[in-house]
């Protein structure tokens, strides 16, 4: 596998309805059981999940504790940084746009931010939007350049953020590989307001949390470094022996429009099902979304902002992870309209672990 796709697939982070079939019939719960062994053989403090079965039957779980300091209990369905699950939504707002005639997905970016993406090898004159949405446009990544102003609760305007990326030379020249970098999303997210002479997090709330009653996900304003709702806290580690750190508030503005939302697993679920059934984007739009290049040898494919994952009963799902300071999200919806969300605090610290929390998304809708 190579780096940029072990990366990818390091940021792909109510009350039951009825009971799952393998509980009703006294049988352990497969989601229960995952879920529990995250907190106590990974030792992260919180996991929690929804799951909607195909008959649209939804039921919650939750692990751990909320509050390490208190003990608190883990909020059902608690709101949680959804990290780069937030890059899903931007791609949406680009793709209505796009239907809309505002915006030409093979149209150069200094078509809409003239002479702005400039840099050693890089060139805003060849590189497309689509390239952005599919991480084939070459532009670096700035994430590991940030690590201390994010503890620092420092606050990015979306061009400081480019400023950072553009300080490093392309990965190669558009188009002739794949690179997950969310610097990509950050030009998409400039691109959105260029257009439409309007804030990103306005556009996003209109277009897509609003229209489909997203009620307890939101855009957190400019310095705001709290979650409005319940929620459990938020731990990082340096290492694997490393104490953990309260992260819970901090300033989410480095991540933008590739990163900055807050939400929680039920209404992750809504959103992806209802963009797979058509109600956020024209048929010709998501056909697009759902064009894929693939991801190394992981079996996953990228496509404009949402990737296909193999599930180990067959067939693919649709979704993608995150991971910001404190929270990592995994999940997904599949054709047939099942759908997982699970999120931990803590967020592991290899790739391992990350497989582990994705293994209970697998669980969870191939059961």
């Amino acid at each position: 596998m190579t780096a940029a796709a072990a990366m990818a697939l390091g940021v792909l982070t109510l009350t039951a309805l009825a009971p799952p079939a393998a509980v009703a019939a006294g049988r352990p719960d497969t989601v229960q059981q995952g879920l529990n062994a995250l907190v106590h053989s990974d030792g992260l403090p919180a996991a929690l999940a929804s799951v909607k079965d195909r008959a649209g039957r939804t039921r919650d779980y939750t692990a751990g504790v909320g509050d390490v300091a208190t003990g608190s209990k883990v909020p059902v369905d608690g709101q949680v940084r959804i990290g780069s699950s937030t890059k899903t939504f931007t791609a949406v707002v680009v793709l209505q746009l796009v239907g809309e005639g505002k915006i030409d997905l093979d149209a150069m970016v200094d078509t809409y931010l003239p002479n702005l993406v400039r840099g050693d090898g890089i060139d805003g004159q060849h590189i497309t939007v689509r390239q952005l949405l599919q991480h084939t446009s070459g532009l670096p990544d700035y994430e590991d350049l940030v690590g201390e102003d994010i503890r620092g609760h420092r606050y990015f305007e979306p061009r400081d953020i480019l400023d950072i990326a553009l300080q490093r030379k392309a990965v190669f020249a558009p188009g002739k590989g794949w690179s997950y970098s969310n610097t990509n999303y950050v030009v998409a997210g400039l691109i959105v307001q260029k257009v439409t002479g309007r804030p990103f997090a306005e556009e996003v709330d209109r277009r897509v949390i609003q229209r489909i009653g997203l009620r307890h996900t939101y855009f957190p304003a400019p310095g705001d470094m709290t979650i409005r709702e319940r929620h459990p806290h938020g731990y990082a580690r340096d290492t694997a022996d490393a104490p953990l750190r309260d992260v819970t508030e901090l300033d989410p503005s480095v991540g933008w429009t590739a990163g900055q939302m807050i939400s929680t697993n039920s209404d992750v679920n809504r959103f992806l099902a209802e963009l797979l059934a058509g109600r956020l984007l024209p048929q010709a739009q998501l056909a697009q979304m759902r064009t894929t290049v693939p991801i190394g040898d992981t079996g996953a494919g990228y496509g404009l902002g949402i990737m296909s994952r193999p599930l180990s009963c067959g067939g693919v799902y649709w979704g993608h992870g995150g991971d910001i300071d404190g929270y990592e999200t995994r999940g997904g919806v599949t054709e047939d309209g099942r759908a997982a969300n699970v999120a931990v605090t803590g967020v592991p610290v290899d790739g391992a672990g990350t497989g582990r929390v994705e293994k209970v998304v697998d669980t969870a809708l191939c059961r």
